[in-house]
């Protein structure tokens, strides 16, 4: 081995999952009960280890797949975390990811098997390490690519309505939107598709299912909410 190299330590490199979901007009985040050791019995967030000859980029989508069951998921990197005490049982360089899911469609049983529950955002238990950081900054990175870029479809069902988009943007910003501005924000969008179905749990009269269209943003000029 080339000296260079092994006149150095190694360290272990972690993966850190921020898994996002959107409910009844509530952010809610995806926190383990851990089972395992160090500090057992507490909340953490979703994590593992990059593997040999696996790409951190390729660790994450593994970390993501094991627990929601969920492949081709938004995912983005959010920062790496590297304390010297940050873990306790070793010394662990965390890179930390955020994913976007539809809360209706991963895995139950994955799940339930890791010890994992759904947290209101706003109704976060202390967590481990510096894991409420990771939070934090994911959720503010989050903020502001969802102001240029249409992210916030990932965590709606492919129909959706008009008021389930608002309520789901305020709770990604975590503050009231206009309800005149945004319809007419959205009406400028073409590719915020009328379909002709109708949701109708909210009232009789019911409400008007749209869709993302996704070929039509390409063509689309720059998004901006």
């Amino acid at each position: 081995m080339n000296k260079y190299y092994s006149s150095n330590p190694t360290f272990y490199v972690g993966i850190d999952c921020i898994i996002f979901g959107f409910n009844e007009g509530e952010l809610n985040l995806l926190l383990l009960k851990r089972n395992f050791q160090p500090a057992m019995g507490e909340w953490s967030l979703m994590g593992g280890f990059v593997q040999q000859g696996e790409s951190v980029d390729d660790a994450a989508k593994r970390v993501l797949a094991e627990l929601t069951g969920l492949e081709n998921v938004y995912m983005e990197q959010v920062a790496s975390f590297g304390e010297v005490e940050r873990d306790p049982g070793e010394r662990v360089i965390s890179i930390a990811y955020y994913a976007l899911i539809n809360i209706n469609e991963y895995d139950r049983e994955l799940v339930h098997q890791h010890n994992a529950y759904w947290v209101n955002i706003n109704e976060l238990p202390p967590l481990i390490f510096d894991h409420p950081l990771m939070v934090e900054q994911a959720r503010e990175l989050m903020q502001q690519k969802a102001s240029t870029e249409p992210i916030g479809f990932n965590l709606l069902p492919k129909l959706f309505t008009l008021s389930q988009l608002q309520s789901l943007y305020e709770a990604i910003y975590g503050e009231q939107i206009d309800k005149r501005n945004f319809r007419k924000r959205i009406a400028e969008m073409d590719y915020i598709e009328k379909t002709d179905k109708i949701d109708k749990t909210g009232s009789k009269r019911g409400a008007a299912l749209y869709k993302f269209n996704e070929k039509a943003y390409r063509k689309a000029p720059k998004f901006k909410l």
